[in-house]
């Protein structure tokens, strides 16, 4: 009887207790407005040079500023991410007193804050400040939170847990392989046995090795880029000579990134659970998780960076097409010549085996099925047995020339360009035969 009267009595207080969050949180005072709430400190973001954070699990974080960079200096050395230290600094510097609930709390135990849980400490001028955030307010729109120089509970914006409540992983950079963007001109990838590099010039990226004429400059530009921005997706260790467990000391794949003199090395190996692998930037002590596809896409072999259009001319300004089958070939040339109204018109000619006139339209076909012909991959030999249905050469664009050789393997179509065999759809040669057929 005695138990059922005590638990009746805390009940009661817990009642009582929630009635009053409630109330204290629910009374505002009308025509309230940002113009009336006061900051809760006087500093500038730009003034404030180090932060302290410990987070709700207790992950206590120290961030230092030099010069107007950010470095994490516990509980290990890092580089800290610019927005996230950006965004505690700013909120810290414009942090507004939504209303006051306690000009003088006795009991921090009602708004979580006789332990709280998070805390915010930093230093401007050599004075250091300190911010303590509770638990949310029964509505869950504010925060209860005090300083720790003022016996005041006040409220702030709820929407400010997540910017303040921060883990280190999360307030330090995350940038897997650091280098220069802009400046990066060369790239190296190994994996296994295989080698591609990367060169850029003035026309842009081209594989080296093997040497690919006709590189897709596209292509390269967008894994150069997907590296530069990988990030890490957790920190295993901080600092390690046992590269070994993560498969580093034979790594899966290699990845060098030339910036002038300078060069950037991340060494990718084993898996890491469910889509992930273990990384190392060679520069650094600490072993990371990043995303698996990366290592996918890096034992592509070459040819993948290779343009998939077999031919770079257009309909529009290919002035000459040779066309070879067998024995026979075939050439048409652009022309112009006087119309009806004597104006002079782009008309196309056959000039070999016979002179004659071409209709406009059968030399529109032939070229929509030649500059509209793509690769589907890149193979290393052309099928044993592969017979040729016809090679193509073109003349464009002032005088430039590309010539393309078809194959037919069975069922199979293949292309040959600048050594460069490529297989094709059998419907992509099936159409360009058809417009070769027509007189």
């Amino acid at each position: 009887m005695r138990g059922l009267r005590s638990f009746a009595g805390l009940l009661v207080i817990a009642i009582a207790l929630g009635v009053y969050l409630y109330f204290v949180d629910s009374k505002r005072t009308p025509g309230d407005d940002a113009e009336k709430r006061n900051k809760v400190f006087a500093v500038e973001a730009d003034s404030i040079e180090e932060v302290s954070v410990t987070s709700e699990a207790g992950e206590h974080t120290t961030l230092k500023k030099n010069g107007s960079e950010w470095q994490v200096v516990a509980p290990a050395a890092a580089p800290a991410d610019a927005a996230e230290i950006s965004g505690i600094t700013t909120n810290l510097s414009t942090l507004e007193v939504q209303r006051v609930v306690e000009e003088n709390a006795a009991e921090l135990e009602m708004f979580g804050l006789a332990k709280p849980r998070i805390e915010v400490a930093f230093k401007s001028g050599g004075q250091e400040q300190r911010l303590l955030i509770g638990t949310k307010t029964p509505t869950g729109s504010d925060l209860y939170a005090k300083t720790a120089a003022q016996p005041k509970v006040f409220l702030i914006a709820s929407f400010l847990d997540s910017t303040f409540n921060r883990s280190s992983f999360e307030l330090r950079d995350k940038t897997a392989l650091a280098f220069e963007r802009e400046k990066a001109d060369g790239l190296e990838i190994i994996a296994g046995d295989r080698t591609i590099r990367f060169g850029k010039t003035a026309e842009g990226w081209q594989v080296t090795q093997p040497l690919m004429k006709r590189s897709d400059t596209a292509a390269i530009e967008g894994l150069v880029s997907r590296i530069h921005g990988l990030q890490m997706k957790k920190l295993e260790v901080a600092e390690t000579t046992d590269v070994k467990t993560y498969g580093l000391a034979s790594p899966a794949a290699t990845v060098r990134v030339g910036s002038g003199s300078a060069q950037s090395t991340l060494l990718l190996g084993s898996a890491a659970g469910e889509g992930e692998v273990y990384a190392k930037d060679a520069s650094r002590p600490a072993v990371f998780t990043v995303e698996g596809a990366l290592l996918d896409d890096l034992k592509n072999d070459a040819g993948q960076y290779v343009q998939k259009d077999l031919f770079d001319a257009r309909a529009f300004n290919t002035a000459r097409i040779e066309v070879a089958r067998g024995p026979d070939t075939r050439i048409l040339e652009k022309t112009k010549a006087p119309n009806k109204e004597g104006k002079d018109e782009e008309k196309w000619r056959q000039t070999a085996p016979a002179a004659k006139d071409v209709e406009m339209a059968t030399v529109d076909a032939l070229l929509s099925a030649l500059t509209g012909a793509r690769a589907e991959s890149i193979v290393s030999t052309m099928p044993s047995g592969a017979k040729p249905e016809a090679t193509v050469s073109l003349t464009f664009d002032g005088g430039k020339q590309e010539r393309v050789s078809f194959y037919r393997a069975g069922a199979e179509a293949f292309a040959s360009r600048d050594g460069v065999i490529a297989k094709i759809e059998p419907a992509v040669l099936d159409s360009i035969v058809k417009a070769l057929d027509n007189p």
